[in-house]
């Protein structure tokens, strides 16, 4: 059947479109969590400073963020053919620079170049495969693109270790040429739009003004926040000022303006904002649970990157078969009925990690990951597909962009929002145990007798030895008892949430596509 038959909005051959959107895709959501693992290697070979290494990662995601909700727009003035493989090339042209960085700030320039072409990509690639497959085949190709938006953060750190381990950090970008070129060249040759005659309404000026200030200062507040210690940084404070005011003046702009930037009335379909107020949610609890049990690994257990990395692969692989999976049942079954079971899944999966001990072994610490990489896989999909199902023809490629500018706004938050609270409550924790450590008691004396006359028996201080062992075992605990009150507080705050999924209408069936109102 052709695409014409098919009433979708592009048309060329789908499975190479489909392939072509993969390899994009995948390439740029593992760019958010690859670098992750070579920022050691990277910092020793320019002889950074380890205060200022994070702007490789900071760069990226403040270019990510900024581009992500104009591409609704841009694909409105240049189409879709013309602004994706720029997008790619940009990408692809990026990553062969970042290789290439002779120093830190070359790096984080290249990276914020990469960074536009990949937050370009990730809406992108979800607005082609929604335009050239039909209707009723939506939840495949939601499920598609779920492979790269979900796995591709994850099964980063497992990539990027290996290509450092037995490479070197330069093979982080290298790895992204060969995917790049194919997917510019399939997007070139195969996607078509007939009819687009492009926007030429006057260009939105003080919107993307507005919009790239507050975004980027945002993205920093959030980023070095809690390292800078939040608001006792005079930094921090500007910054957030001024993120809150072009933000807000943002917004209010751009619901006067009659030719906005990103579309923001999209929110005032109800569906639609509750499945992207979720998507939200579902951004903070994914990526703010992966760096909790990330962080506990390292400083619990003592993993080592890669074996941190194995544990997210053992944990995650199952979201390659769950993906096509909910894209077939999400158009047979009230997709509602599969949020509820996946959320109920993500609140199970936190909930156990509540429960992790510094005793865990490899099943207990891959088990919660398993259900959570089981629960995201049911639910993004049919998320997804209640998300744009909701909108008409002409706002999807906008709200597309919105979409998937919250789960990253998401991820930012929670993770800022966890490393704080980390911080805060094990510092908390270990006064409240140290107010009950008496050095008189039985306990702390036969404890500090056995390390003294064993262990430091043959140290010229074995008192003080011993009673520096106490104090590392009450900061572990501490620690441990953070880690366990912020995976319960993530799981309790999206509990809470989940009644948004009451607010979310069944798609209709049998609906078919104008394809004239999308021109």
């Amino acid at each position: 059947m052709s695409a014409a038959d098919e009433g979708t909005l592009l048309r060329g051959n789908k499975v190479l479109i489909t392939m072509g959107t993969m390899f994009a895709g995948l390439m740029a959501f593992l760019d958010i969590s690859i670098v992750n693992v070579a920022l050691n290697d990277i910092r020793a070979n320019f002889g950074t400073p380890l205060d200022r290494i994070a702007w490789i990662s900071t760069a990226y995601a403040m270019a990510n963020i900024t581009i992500i909700p104009m591409s609704g727009w841009l694909l409105k003035r240049f189409g879709f053919r013309r602004y994706y493989t720029a997008s790619i090339l940009v990408f692809t042209a990026a990553s062969a620079l970042c290789g290439l960085s002779w120093n830190l700030l070359s790096l984080v320039v290249f990276r914020i170049l990469q960074g536009l072409g990949g937050g370009a990509i990730i809406p992108t690639s979800q607005s082609v495969l929604f335009s050239r497959y039909p209707e009723k085949q939506h939840g495949m190709a939601g499920a598609l693109f779920a492979i790269g938006a979900i796995t591709g953060p994850l099964l980063g750190p497992t990539i990027g270790g290996y290509l450092v381990d037995f490479a070197s950090w330069h093979w982080i970008f290298f790895v992204n040429i060969p995917f790049g070129l194919f997917a510019a060249y399939i997007a070139w040759t195969q996607i078509e739009q007939p009819g687009f005659v492009p926007d030429r309404a006057p260009v939105d000026r003080f919107g993307i003004a507005l919009l790239a200030v507050g975004m980027v200062s945002l993205q920093y507040v959030l980023e070095e926040g809690n390292r800078d210690g939040w608001f006792e940084s005079t930094t921090i404070t500007v910054l957030a000022v001024v993120a809150a005011i072009s933000l807000i003046g943002f917004i209010s702009h751009e619901l006067e303006t009659p030719h906005p930037v990103v579309e923001l009335r999209v929110f005032a379909n109800r569906g639609y904002a509750a499945a992207t107020t979720l998507n939200f949610l579902v951004g903070t609890a994914v990526f703010a649970g992966s760096l909790l049990l990330s962080l506990y690994c390292g400083n619990i257990m003592h993993y080592r990157a890669l074996e941190i990395g194995h544990v997210f692969l053992l944990g995650s692989w199952i979201q390659i078969l769950i993906f096509p999976l909910a894209g077939r049942l999400v158009t047979k079954v009230d997709p509602r009925l599969l949020l509820v079971l996946a959320n109920t899944g993500i609140f199970t999966s936190l909930w156990l990690n509540a429960h992790l001990t510094a005793d865990a072994d490899l099943g207990a610490i891959v088990k919660p990951l398993f259900i959570r990489a089981v629960g995201t896989g049911i639910g993004f999909v049919p998320l997804t597909f209640l998300a744009v199902q909701a909108l008409p023809i002409a706002q999807r490629p906008g709200g597309t962009a919105l979409f998937n500018l919250t789960r990253e706004l998401g991820a930012s938050i929670g993770t800022a929002w966890m490393t704080t609270m980390l911080d805060r409550e094990s510092k908390r924790a270990f006064t409240f145990m140290t107010s009950h450590v008496d050095a008189y008691s039985p306990l702390v004396a036969d404890q500090a007798s056995l390390l003294e006359h064993g262990p430091g028996a043959r140290l010229a201080d074995p008192h003080g030895a011993a009673l520096a062992v106490l104090k590392l075992r009450i900061d572990q605990q501490a620690l441990l008892r953070a880690f366990n009150g912020n995976f319960m507080m993530l799981a309790l705050a999206f509990l809470a949430a989940s009644w948004l999924i009451l607010l979310m209408r069944k798609p209709k069936t049998g609906a078919t596509v104008d394809t004239k109102a999308a021109h």
